[in-house]
């Protein structure tokens, strides 16, 4: 399914919430509380360090910000893999009422798939709970979450793009090109670690709108997901870089 002849087009990586669907706080809030045995209404997530962020990073710093002491708090993160496990199989039909993909984003990921893009996501959302989030809105057809970085693989975000690098080398035998790599985010977090790595990024405006993000210096910027649209800036990054 995933074979990559010489002739690849290149690779996107997806960021998921507030991308690919909406984003949605409620599997955390619940998970942490269930981690940590605390009502769901007294979860206080920290400001500005929600989105782009791992959810490793996430949970330790919302059980601190509603009061958990800090050791007691990292202590927790393992038993909060298996809570958010629980917590999506259970959630799958609230999941698919209340959080479906955007308008565009079956299309995009298609469309790609046609003019040889392989594909994957680098996530803050821990594999499980990603891998459920995928599955339910129809999105993981074309999807190599083999090559995808997630939130259990690094609490730094920053660190994920080394993880897709890896990995991407291991399964198509060749080292990735970050010339023929775009990272498809929606927050600045997202802007700043495909800068990071080397990446190109686009920043659709999902949340923030397009001059916002446009701050933060994306190689470009979407108003919405339309698979025209998302091609042809992918197709315009990449296409100067050489095939091997």
């Amino acid at each position: 399914m995933f074979g990559m002849s010489a002739a690849y087009a290149g690779l996107v990586v997806w960021d998921v919430d507030g991308t690919l669907i909406p984003a949605d706080l409620r599997w955390l809030r619940r998970a942490v509380a269930r981690t940590y045995g605390l009502p769901e209404e007294s979860i206080v997530f920290p400001k500005a360090r929600v989105h782009g962020y791992t959810d490793q990073s996430i949970v330790v710093e919302t059980a601190a910000a509603s009061g958990v002491p800090s050791e007691v708090a990292e202590q927790g993160v393992s038993r909060f893999h298996e809570v958010l496990a629980r917590v999506m199989s259970d959630g799958e039909q609230e999941l698919a009422r209340d959080q479906p993909a955007y308008p565009g984003a079956f299309d995009s990921i298609a469309s790609l798939h046609e003019h040889g893009f392989v594909q994957t996501v680098l996530t803050g959302n821990l594999r499980v709970a990603a891998e459920v989030k995928l599955r339910v809105s129809g999105l993981d057809q074309h999807l190599d979450l083999d090559i995808g970085a997630f939130g259990d693989d690094a609490r730094d975000r920053f660190e994920l793009p080394a993880v897709v690098a890896e990995r991407f080398a291991a399964r198509y035998s060749t080292t990735l090109d970050a010339s023929r790599t775009v990272v498809i985010g929606d927050a600045p977090n997202d802007i700043a670690c495909a800068r990071h790595a080397g990446f190109y990024v686009i920043a659709v405006a999902h949340r923030m709108s397009r001059n916002e993000l446009e701050q933060h210096s994306p190689d470009a910027a979407l108003d919405r997901l339309d698979a025209n649209m998302v091609v042809s800036a992918i197709t315009s990054l990449t296409g100067d870089a050489k095939t091997p």
